[in-house]
């Protein structure tokens, strides 16, 4: 009953938490995305395109990529030292496929939302068996 109460942003929020947790996961043993240290306990998901400018890029996984803290929050994202290395890590093809759907609209549904919740979840609980 609870579920049907909840609102878009709600699961939105729900997907973000679940996305950046995949996205922590996944980049685990990689260094940070701008300085190239090594990631620390906390780091966070750090987006190259950022969510405000660029809404539709959200829950892009090649937009999004483990940061240090410090880069991420205190250095603003540290974009000129991340450009070099978002092509070192996904390629200049990936790379430029993103920079084409920055400016593409993406409307979620709810239950289009609540089905990538579903997928990163899944995701998840995959990495997570992997790394044990």
């Amino acid at each position: 009953m609870r579920e049907n109460i909840k609102s878009a942003s709600q699961y939105r929020n729900e997907l973000q938490k679940v996305f950046n947790e995949f996205i922590r996961l996944r980049d685990s043993k990689e260094p940070c995305i701008s300085c190239a240290k090594p990631l620390p306990v906390k780091y966070d998901a750090g987006h190259f395109y950022s969510v405000g400018s660029y809404p539709n890029l959200r829950f892009n996984e090649d937009n999004v990529h483990g940061q240090c803290v410090e880069c991420n929050q205190h250095r603003h994202g540290n974009l000129l030292e991340y450009a070099p290395r978002l092509n070192d890590r996904i390629g200049f093809e990936r790379a430029s496929k993103l920079l084409a759907k920055r400016n593409e609209p993406l409307r979620l549904s709810v239950e289009e939302i609540k089905q990538k919740i579903k997928e990163y979840k899944w995701k998840v609980k995959n990495l997570r068996m992997i790394s044990e």
